[in-house]
């Protein structure tokens, strides 16, 4: 059963999330959230993973914040330190999770697509990783340097992970070591999240079909 949970990070501190178990599981998934906060459609999310048969836990980033504005979005996401968030909550995450089941794949959105890219790249609990629109700054994390089975789902009407941005993106990772992925979709960023104008229900459904098949090839 679902339900908001607590669990230990590497530096010792404490930090919240939303877990949603999937009975018997061998393999469970870190969703992580856009701008908006640990919100009720990030839930959704890993319910929704749950049902799949993935384990899933969605750690709660901005510690209790959420918002429907963007302004304040845009204040907390740019006031959160990425890597560190990665390397203390994320990690505490997968810690966690694998207390339960072998393998752990870490994928979000928007801010999240961003941080699975520095998970994909510094943590080595992750087994594979899903970004949706979202890329990091290169110093924080060097797509050529990507460690895990990587898969990627891009808007071409994004003004945030722009066209020339994923460009430059899907080059560099090829230098990576492992299978990567990149799939575009005619529509706008946020596209997956069906509470705002931009859900897109053809492409979060051919999406969704793509993640499932990536997850079940490498956990």
């Amino acid at each position: 059963m679902a339900d908001r949970i607590t669990f230990e990070c590497p530096d010792g501190s404490q930090a919240g999330g939303y877990f949603a178990p999937a009975p018997g599981a061998k393999a469970g998934v870190i969703v992580l959230q856009e701008w908006w906060g640990l919100n009720p459609q990030i839930c959704d999310v890993a319910d929704r993973f749950a049902e799949e048969g993935f384990t899933a836990l969605a750690p709660d980033l901005y510690h209790g914040r959420v918002t429907q504005d963007p302004d304040e979005a845009n204040h907390m996401m740019t006031g959160l330190d990425w890597v560190g968030a990665t390397q203390v909550e994320v990690q505490g995450a997968l810690s966690h999770l694998k207390q339960t089941v072998t393998k752990a794949a870490v994928m979000g959105f928007c801010m999240g697509g961003a941080l699975t890219v520095i998970a994909g790249v510094k943590l080595k609990d992750c087994d594979a990783a899903v970004c949706y629109y979202g890329i990091p700054p290169a110093e924080q994390a060097d797509p050529a340097k990507m460690a895990v089975p990587f898969q990627g789902h891009f808007a071409t009407q994004d003004d945030w992970c722009t066209p020339d941005a994923v460009d430059a993106f899907e080059a560099a990772i090829a230098n990576s070591a492992g299978p990567h992925e990149l799939h575009r979709y005619d529509a706008h960023h946020g596209f997956f999240n069906d509470t705002v104008s931009a859900y897109d229900a053809e492409a979060t459904e051919l999406s969704w079909q793509r993640t499932m098949a990536f997850l079940k090839a490498h956990l």
